[in-house]
């Protein structure tokens, strides 16, 4: 069942479906992440996560803006990784960009992933079209706000994120990798699936699944 506004026993459900599904996917992030890069993606996911389902579990705030300012702090505590700083400085810039917020609607959730798209875009000094995670998270973010403007229910946004997140992934395949080990291969990069990209799938997916109530 679809749900129409987020409150914190959905955004605690959320983090640990993310939890989950970085668990899930720890095996095959490593092993993209060895084929061009160090090989730490998988874990850092996944410490990332379980830290930010445990923290948000803990939590007394109700201000739902601090709780995933303080997700995101607590991930850049666990996973100082390039892509778990990246990560938590999304859910820092997100959080910030909710206030007081006590309910997330859609346009709670649109401002939350415009923010999390260009705190990450910001922190990596990274655009789109430059195969890496923002190639998932800002058509993500674009679908949000298309669907906010035509006056689309939380869980059809949520529906067309999904779409738009998947096929920026499948886009991503057929650039040329500008940032981080995997731009070493230049031209041969392309045809190669970005783990970052493919991480940021998964994190949309974390939300789609709660908030739609379909995996």
């Amino acid at each position: 069942m679809s749900i129409e506004a987020l409150g914190i026993a959905e955004i605690r459900t959320i983090l640990s479906s993310l939890s989950r599904i970085m668990t899930e996917k720890k095996v095959e992030l490593t092993n993209l992440d060895g084929a061009v890069g160090d090989g730490d993606l998988g874990l850092t996911m996944e410490k990332a996560f379980i830290v930010a389902r445990d923290d948000a579990a803990a939590s007394t705030e109700t201000d739902l803006g601090k709780v995933l300012v303080k997700v995101g702090m607590a991930i850049a505590r666990a996973a100082p990784s390039t892509m778990g700083t990246l990560v938590a400085t999304g859910f820092m810039s997100g959080g910030k960009a909710l206030g007081g917020a006590f309910s997330l609607g859609l346009e709670e959730m649109t401002a939350f992933f415009d923010a999390f798209v260009n705190g990450i875009m910001q922190r990596g000094k990274s655009k789109p079209g430059e195969k890496t995670i923002v190639d998932v998270l800002y058509p993500a973010a674009q679908a949000l706000r298309e669907a906010a403007s035509s006056g689309s229910s939380l869980a059809e946004a949520f529906r067309s994120c999904r779409i738009a997140a998947k096929n920026g992934l499948a886009r991503s395949r057929d650039m040329i990798a500008q940032h981080g080990r995997v731009a070493y291969y230049q031209e041969q990069s392309k045809g190669m699936e970005d783990p970052g990209a493919v991480a940021g799938s998964y994190i949309i997916d974390g939300f789609v699944s709660v908030i739609t109530g379909e995996e």
